[in-house]
């Protein structure tokens, strides 16, 4: 690896090499400071093999061929395609002037379309994790740090999940060099699918990989709730009813109650006196009964007794029975009121413990999942057209279509071209790099080509699909994920 300052000077066995900021000098046999471009014989190559996804027939799955003799182009658009040419490998269009890498020719249903292919380096991105999680990460805002440095912080809980926003261009370049380093390195871990370990100031270390389940101080999350405390009760309230006076679902967030739930009235449960620490917000819902923690139902208590006040004598009578559970079943304990009406833990029936069960069966297996969020500039648009706001508003209009990979992605409304994409969804080592620090996303962007032309594309560049068969091409093919939208397809647009 080499990466030599302007100062210094190129040697005469050095290429620079422009696909980023950087502009390293590389020697022969040698990588740049990204480890995506090297020095082949005084040619600036790029490492990774470009990747094709191709699409399987519908008879078996079966792989469609993409090689020599496939693809033929005469001069005229291409026919119906089953190989889409994604960014990953592409190269970039950095500085802003040139062309993106490729622009592809192809026919989808009688209509001549393009797919413009590059990969753009993100100082403006960063990661949403949602943490499928009941037990409490740490206060909302708290920073998130990777190796002591701070990459992100937590933000609003979700239904059933903590949610961490993670990167940005802040904590890319807005700080110390190492917190720059350490947040691009943490970002294109997860966004490689690789695992990542977090520690939150004032709350838990959690570790996150996508599509998996998370840890939270080294336990593994096995579910996320089947819903608040209240919901909870509306879900099971008929699963109790002549088996237990009373049962209370605990939550951090609203705890429920079933005497005094609707869902309780309305099966015709008599009060039994019972009486929650916390707010009591509507009748069998009742907010802040702890501080939030990794104990019962996302609260810091491990006696659930400790959230109940004295019962009320006129209601309460003695051999009452109680039925304490969290949002996913994980905790439950089963109580008898004694003479004195305090509850005392009696062994858990077998009718009640497989209510509990059922609890844990409708909780969803708990993972992480990571979105990739970056917004499309300068470079980018301008690889595609001479004119970039006509790019920006033909995504707005829906005449052009924004894939991450070949995966779906979701465009966020309001001014630029800001996107988001399940990592899970995109080609393994879709994502790279770039010291600046900044990392590197393939997007693509698909159009009818006579769209291109009036958004002022750059026609000259226009290629065949068959450029990319043979065996001089460095690509590597890859089966289009099922449940994936193929990214040809949508053609019927306004």
């Amino acid at each position: 690896m080499s990466l030599v300052p302007d100062s210094a000077g190129p040697a005469a066995d050095k290429i620079r090499c422009d696909a980023c900021p950087v502009m390293c000098y590389i020697r022969p046999g040698q990588r740049g400071a990204c480890d995506r471009y090297a020095n082949a014989a005084g040619l600036l190559v790029r490492v990774d093999p470009h990747v094709v996804l191709e699409r399987t027939l519908e008879d078996g799955g079966r792989l469609v061929p993409f090689g020599a003799g496939a693809l033929d182009w005469d001069g005229t658009v291409v026919g119906q395609p089953q190989a889409f040419v994604t960014a990953i490998g592409a190269g970039t269009t950095y500085p802003d002037y040139k062309p993106a890498p490729f622009i592809v020719a192809s026919e989808v249903e009688g209509v001549d379309m393009v797919t413009v292919v590059t990969e753009g380096i993100f100082s403006y991105c960063g990661v949403k994790v949602k943490v499928d999680t009941d037990r409490h990460l740490g206060p909302e805002r708290a920073l998130a740090r990777v190796d002591g440095e701070p990459v992100g912080h937590v933000t609003t809980g979700e239904y059933g999940s903590q949610m961490l926003s993670l990167g940005g261009v802040h904590h890319l370049t807005g700080g110390s060099k190492r917190e720059g380093r350490t947040t691009c390195e943490a970002l294109l871990a997860l966004c490689n699918g690789e695992a990542v370990t977090l520690a939150i100031d004032g709350g838990a270390t959690v570790e996150v990989q996508s599509g998996r389940p998370p840890r939270v101080d080294g336990a593994l999350e096995e579910r996320m709730r089947v819903g608040c405390g209240s919901a909870t009760i509306g879900m099971f309230a008929k699963q109790w009813h002549g088996l237990v006076d009373e049962v209370v679902v605990v939550d951090d967030h609203i705890t429920g109650v079933l005497s005094e739930h609707q869902a309780g009235v309305l099966l015709g449960i008599a009060p039994t006196g019972i009486r929650l620490k916390g707010r009591r917000s509507t009748p069998g819902r009742y907010f802040q009964v702890a501080q939030p923690g990794t104990g019962w139902g996302g609260t810091d208590i491990a006696d659930p007794l400790q959230i109940l006040g004295g019962f009320d004598a006129r209601a309460a009578r003695p051999g009452q029975t109680l039925l304490m559970v969290s949002t996913t079943g994980e905790h439950a304990g089963f109580y008898a009121l004694d003479e004195a009406l305090r509850p005392v833990e009696r062994d858990m029936p077998a009718a009640l413990a497989a209510s509990v069960a059922l609890i844990r069966e409708n909780c969803e297996p708990a993972l992480a999942t990571v979105l990739f969020m970056g917004g499309a500039g300068g470079s980018l648009r301008a690889g595609v057209t001479e004119n970039p706001v006509r790019l920006t508003r033909s995504v707005k209009d829906a005449l052009t279509v924004v894939t991450c990979g070949g995966a779906p992605t979701y465009v966020w409304p309001g001014g630029g071209i800001t996107f988001m994409v399940d990592v899970s969804r995109v080609p393994a080592g879709g994502f790279g790099s770039v010291p600046t620090p900044a990392l590197v996303a393939p997007i693509e962007f698909t159009l009818r080509l006579a769209d291109y032309a009036a958004l002022g594309g750059h026609m000259d560049e226009v290629r065949p699909l068959s450029d990319f068969r043979g065996p001089g091409v460095h690509r590597r093919q890859v089966p289009h994920r099922a449940g994936d939208p193929w990214p040809l397809s949508p053609v019927a647009r306004p």
